[in-house]
């Protein structure tokens, strides 16, 4: 079969091995029908952040069940899944909590072990969700990153009849507007930098759009001053300036939930950190996307999104193709920005 191999130093090829072989109980063998790349595969593609070299990376994928050991009885050959990327211990203190984003003996797909950037996989059967009949398989490869944004809406206890505004419109962003849309936000405010995108928030939904390079953030406090009350900020970009700004965005006793990864250190004024206090925030924060019973109700709650067609995935795929255009597709974002999602179609 075909693979997609990462070695050190951003170097990413094209490898024929065999297909894995199925070891234990419950162990199921996945044939892969699309594989996307995630911003957090970008570090260890090309800074060396994976936890061993070379690998496969991959954890946002669907498919279809090719195999299974005896230890399974819940799969049909034929099923489709998609994959729950975590694989928690489920004994420690924090598993039995329902904490399993916490869990310390954790495994991970695509991490720690190979992922699904290949024509099949072996995983464990708690690493899979079946997917009902009426929803496309492909779009099973967006499971994932939709129930990142679900997760800090469930962490926040719902986003019905809030004042929502999403800071930073990648795809994460762009799905967490949508999904805001669709669970009765009161209204959905998108913000970033990019024109281009911000358009597409609108027409995915968002109530109110801003460009935060072209307005400072009292214009955009002053144009939200209606909906000061009952706010639910998520933070997606992930960079510490639009940290601060959803600081100073914030009404009276908002949540903020801090969904990005920074990767640079992040410094509050004086000044902004008194607005936390003065305001009364609640600061959450928002890692993965689990709850009980495992995988947690984000799952469910996406697969009805999509089985619905209430989430329009089409306008946030940059590329989707076979292993030579999706290898020469990641190659080029080593010189240039992610330009939306890429998906592998094996």
């Amino acid at each position: 079969m075909k693979s997609v191999v990462n070695d050190t130093d951003g170097i990413v090829r094209l490898e024929e091995c065999p297909v894995p072989e199925i070891h234990h109980e419950c162990d199921v063998l996945v044939k892969v029908a699309s594989s996307g790349l995630c911003g957090s595969d970008l570090p260890r593609l090309f800074k060396n952040g994976a936890h061993y070299y070379p690998i496969t990376l991959g954890h946002e994928f669907s498919g279809t069940v090719e195999k299974f050991a005896g230890g399974v009885t819940d799969l049909r050959i034929g099923d489709a899944v998609a994959c729950v990327p975590l694989l928690p211990c489920f004994e420690c203190p924090e598993c039995q909590k329902g904490f399993y984003s916490q869990c310390v003996k954790y495994d991970f797909i695509g991490s720690r072990r190979d992922g699904g950037f290949a024509e099949y996989i072996v995983v464990n059967r708690k690493n899979l969700f079946i997917l009902p009949a009426d929803m496309a398989i492909n779009d099973g490869a967006f499971m994932e990153p939709i129930t990142v944004g679900l997760h800090a809406f469930h962490l926040a206890q719902g986003c019905k009849d809030k004042n929502v505004i999403i800071i930073g419109a990648g795809t994460i962003g762009l799905l967490a507007v949508q999904c805001a849309a669709a669970l009765g936000a009161r209204s959905v405010t998108a913000i970033d930098i990019n024109p281009e995108k911000l358009t597409l928030a609108k027409a995915l939904g968002a109530t109110y759009t801003f460009n935060s390079r072209e307005l400072t953030a009292s214009d955009i406090r002053a144009a939200l001053h209606e909906m000061r009350f009952g706010q639910l900020i998520l933070e997606t970009a992930g960079v510490p300036q639009t940290v601060s700004l959803a600081v100073d965005l914030a009404g009276p006793h908002a949540q903020l939930a801090l969904v990005g990864t920074l990767h640079q250190d992040l410094n509050l004024s004086p000044t902004t950190f008194g607005k936390i206090l003065r305001k009364e925030l609640t600061i959450i924060g928002s890692w993965m996307n689990y709850s009980r019973p495992w995988p947690g109700v984000e799952w469910e709650t996406a697969t009805q999104l999509l089985a619905e067609r209430r989430l329009s995935l089409e306008p946030l795929i940059a590329h989707r193709g076979s292993f030579e255009s999706f290898v020469q597709q990641v190659q080029d974002i080593a010189q240039h920005p992610m330009p939306g999602k890429v998906l592998l179609i094996p």
